[in-house]
């Protein structure tokens, strides 16, 4: 039964969201891409979904207690039976000024065991020193909506003894070796890294950062001047630096260590705020744990190439239940099909879109397309990105 003091959920829903103003954000980005004024404050997140730290409101309404009081009409049977009642993923736009933190995401077994050891300890959640937020997995895809560039993945061992060599320090010889070497050489040569110990050495290979600032460690140097001091300025450089253009996107799994750096972006994410970090931040750092939950393996930056059926629609299919996206580009001519019994949100990042019979969104706006809408139009003349649940896999 409809409560009377909640809003419909049989068509699509305007959303209100929030903009955090993390100190790593934009003060420009934002406003320059949504037409809006600037706060004079950086704008680093701007979140859509239903996560218990931030959710997004439908007429004053949080998203997530919409969904709780009627989990059938707003996600459908197959992703309430999937997921429980909950969104099963959280859709932002990142507006990156400085590099955000090195960090990891856990996977679902280590959140729920850091989760439940944090509740027994008596650790509040908004405590600065809490490490896991829920007891979920946080796998995440960017896709690209400026030029953005980060860094994802171990290097090869070689690959990252030939960074370090590049900066000509004889003390930095032993990891140069060990990285050459020896076997599991990238986790002894990070923990060492990380070490308090070693201090000075990371100060002197800092300080050759700077002087050096050659094509090769220019993103590290840039790192060298937002974070001085840092631990993970010399950590970085022992992952691979990837840029994707326009329309790329980039996906991350559990115990992927990466830092994005510069640029915009659309992130979608499984609905969780589990974070691990060692470095280039003011947050809380973990790096035992870290340590314990990162994947030392050496890889390359997965990144996903959309599909496309349908003229104007771009398909980006991760390998996460959780979540989909879609970037649908609209000429002003041809509507384009929203699939049904789906809980879907539907963000305008430029132009003026339609969704269904009367829902408009201006740059920076956002609906929600509940699973008891069926199938709606999206219409008009612009660019939107589209989240939805992925496959439906066991």
């Amino acid at each position: 039964m409809p409560h009377p003091d909640l809003p419909p959920t049989t068509a699509p829903m305007r959303l209100a969201t929030t903009i955090r103003p993390y100190d790593w954000g934009s003060v420009t980005a934002l406003p320059e891409l949504f037409g809006t004024e600037p706060t004079g404050r950086p704008q680093a997140e701007l979140w859509m979904g239903a996560h218990p730290g931030d959710p997004s409101t439908v007429e004053g309404t949080p998203l997530n207690d919409l969904i709780t009081h009627d989990p059938a009409a707003t996600l459908g049977e197959q992703t309430a039976t999937r997921f429980g009642p909950v969104l099963p993923y959280l859709l932002k736009v990142l507006a990156i000024g400085r590099p955000i933190s090195l960090q990891v995401h856990p996977t679902t077994a280590q959140a729920e065991a850091g989760f439940a050891d944090e509740n027994a300890r008596g650790i509040p959640l908004d405590a600065f020193t809490r490490t896991y937020k829920d007891a979920s997995h946080k796998p995440e895809m960017v896709c690209a909506v400026t030029p953005f560039h980060g860094l994802c993945g171990f290097r090869d061992p070689d690959d990252a003894a030939n960074l370090l060599d590049h900066l000509a320090l004889t003390d930095l010889e032993p990891w140069i070796q060990t990285l050459r070497t020896e076997d599991d050489a990238v986790r002894a040569v990070f923990a060492e890294i990380l070490d308090d110990a070693n201090a000075p050495l990371r100060a002197q290979a800092e300080q050759a950062l700077l002087t050096r600032d050659d094509d090769v460690l220019a993103p590290y140097a840039d790192i060298a001047r937002a974070y001085p001091g840092d631990p993970g300025i010399v950590a970085a450089l022992l992952l691979n630096h990837v840029t994707i253009q326009p329309g790329q996107a980039l996906y991350l799994g559990a115990g992927v260590p990466h830092a994005y750096l510069g640029g915009i972006g659309v992130e979608i994410m499984a609905n969780s705020d589990n974070v691990l970090r060692c470095g280039l931040t003011t947050k809380h750092v973990d790096v035992p744990e870290l340590m314990r939950v990162v994947d030392f393996t050496p890889g390359e930056p997965f990144l996903v190439e959309p599909t496309q059926d349908t003229p104007g629609v771009y398909d980006y299919r991760p390998p996460a239940p959780e979540f989909a996206l879609t970037r649908h580009e609209l000429t002003g001519e041809t509507p384009q099909a929203l699939p049904g019994g789906l809980p879907q949100i539907v963000l305008c990042l430029d132009g003026e879109l339609r969704v269904g019979d009367n829902l408009f969104l201006r740059p920076g706006q956002s609906a929600f397309v509940p699973a008891s809408a069926g199938p709606v139009r999206l219409s008009g003349k612009g660019t939107a990105y589209r989240a939805q649940p992925g496959a439906f896999t066991k």
